[in-house]
């Protein structure tokens, strides 16, 4: 588990590393808007397994995807009108919608819920650079062992990790973030939106 530390000078060599690891199909350590994260390559099926297992996630939740704008999230969910009015309100930003995935997506089953997708655009610079940079979604699920807390602290994430057999291959470390929970989940699937959580 390789740690780098983030800062302004080296933001740029750091998306390049970040660029060449998630084509590898590596496991990176991120910092998000809202708390630490796990990026992969969400079209990689081997990678996407590796953070289920590293996370010790059940394979019947489903993580949400990170997307770089609406054109890509139209790509992998049916979006109406009203809908794409809601995300142009909220996205970027701390939300995560629940849309209907369209068919022959050529992802992986594990980031699916009953035909259902969960996205999202962070407003986080070093992430949207990523997105734009690689031009396919990334996972986009907190940084924490199942049944554990989701953090914004530095040191609570690497002690998560540092005892595993199956770790992460690259940590940046951003400091503390600020305080902040996961996402907001909105189910837009449904007649009217509906909070799966606050």
């Amino acid at each position: 588990m390789e740690i780098v530390q983030v800062i302004k000078k080296n933001q740029k060599q750091i998306i390049r590393q970040l660029v060449r690891f998630i084509k590898e199909g590596k496991i990176i350590v991120c910092p998000t808007d809202t708390v630490y994260g796990f990026l992969a390559d969400a079209t990689d099926k081997k990678a996407v397994e590796r953070v289920f297992k590293i996370k010790k996630r059940p394979k019947n939740k489903a993580v949400p995807i990170f997307i770089k704008d609406i054109k890509s999230a139209k790509k992998l969910a049916f979006i109406d009108k009203e809908q794409e009015k809601f995300l142009k309100k909220n996205w970027p930003g701390k939300i995560t919608v629940v849309l209907k995935a369209r068919r022959n997506l050529g992802l992986p089953k594990l980031l699916f819920e009953k035909n259902r997708i969960g996205l999202r655009i962070p407003d986080y610079k070093l992430v949207n650079q990523l997105l734009k940079k690689l031009n396919r979604p990334l996972t986009a699920t907190s940084a924490n062992i199942s049944g554990n807390p989701a953090s914004t602290r530095i040191r609570k994430i690497l002690k998560q990790f540092k005892d595993q057999k199956i770790q992460p291959d690259l940590v940046l470390d951003a400091g503390n973030l600020p305080e902040s929970k996961p996402s907001k989940v909105i189910d837009l699937t449904k007649n009217k939106p509906k909070i799966l959580r606050k």
